[in-house]
């Protein structure tokens, strides 16, 4: 609502396997969601996802940055040539159903200009990555360099520690074109005094037990064991993230790098025995994910590591097509919360 009565227009643009919310608007912009259900809406663009590992444009492609924002520029001309016009470029600051991807640093900056350019604003979805769980920065979108800010921030999840608190940022001029239809936007529970107490003793806890210095260093940590896990394992094709947000693409052959699903769900199955709770995402479901609470320590990270050393050096690792009994192939993966 902000961004379409900041510019007048209606469409928005996504990234190709992005999950954004349940409500039937985010749905909408959701084609994780929506190709399932309804399918693709008219005033929705879809954008590939910035991902060098397995994407368009991989990690020898000479500028995947500028190849990718092109990407965004030429769905934009295409809108413009049906009469079309683009009022946001919404994305996840780390895309996470996506398949824990880390964009190449520069690409939203580029990105933002061809939106903009074409009178739309730029929408950093911080709900899963924000308040420190990078690491080197408070805000995921930080990862693309200090001279990047978007337009609007979408913050939750963190900001309560499992209360339900959401919150949204953005600048003085979209916000009194917001307020300047007259129609009074009203929340039940907004600003209510217990959510602000909730988020403020969130807020203190990070600061004051140094959360996002802690995030740096226990995900370096982790990063550099499962490193180690990927020159051991050929099953491990790619290790990227940044502090406690990490993934682990698990693939069948290093040369197609097909993703390799069935080894994934069994390994998070098996890991639940061990009383370690990973999910997976991605579109191959092969990915798995690191998405931790904050309190995560080095201890914790080694006996991960070393569960699934144990597992991937028995027949997980040695059989990377998956050849398990239907028992094992149809167990149950379980998810959990991030």
């Amino acid at each position: 609502r902000l961004a379409r009565q900041y510019t007048k227009h209606e469409d928005v643009i996504v990234l190709d396997h992005a999950y954004h919310g349940h409500l039937t608007s985010l749905i909408d912009i959701s084609p994780y969601k929506f190709r399932n259900l309804e399918g693709q809406k008219e005033w929705v663009h879809v954008a590939p996802v910035p991902d060098t590992y397995r994407g368009l444009y991989r990690e020898d492609h000479e500028d995947s940055v500028t190849a990718y924002a092109n990407e965004v520029k030429n769905i934009i001309e295409q809108a413009h040539k049906r009469g079309r016009k683009i009022a946001a470029f919404f994305v996840e600051s780390l895309p996470s159903v996506g398949g824990q991807i880390i964009p190449p640093a520069g690409y939203f900056q580029k990105v933002a200009e061809h939106v903009r350019k074409a009178g739309g604003i730029f929408i950093a979805d911080e709900i899963q990555v924000g308040f420190g769980r990078v690491g080197k920065h408070f805000w995921a979108f930080q990862l693309q360099g200090e001279d990047f800010v978007p337009d609007i921030v979408t913050m939750g999840k963190p900001i309560g520690n499992g209360h339900p608190i959401a919150c949204v940022a953005t600048t003085e001029e979209i916000a009194e074109a917001f307020a300047s239809t007259g129609v009074e936007y009203f929340n039940t529970f907004g600003g209510n005094p217990v959510s602000c107490a909730i988020g403020l003793a969130v807020l203190d806890v990070i600061e004051k037990e140094h959360l996002q210095a802690h995030a740096t260093e226990v995900g370096n940590f982790l990063m550099q064991l499962l490193k180690e896990q990927k020159i051991k394992h050929p099953i491990i094709g790619d290790v990227r993230g940044s502090g406690l947000f990490i993934g682990v693409d698990l693939i069948k052959d290093q040369a197609q790098r097909t993703p390799a699903t069935e080894a994934a769900e069994h390994l998070i199955t098996r890991l639940k025995e061990e009383y370690i709770l990973l999910s997976t995402d991605g579109p191959g479901r092969n990915v798995l994910k690191f998405k931790p609470p904050m309190c995560f320590n080095m201890e914790d990270a080694k006996f991960v590591v070393d569960t699934i050393d144990k597992l991937l050096t028995g027949n997980i690792g040695q059989n990377s097509s998956c050849e398990w009994s239907e028992d094992q192939a149809s167990s149950e993966m379980l998810l959990t919360s991030s």
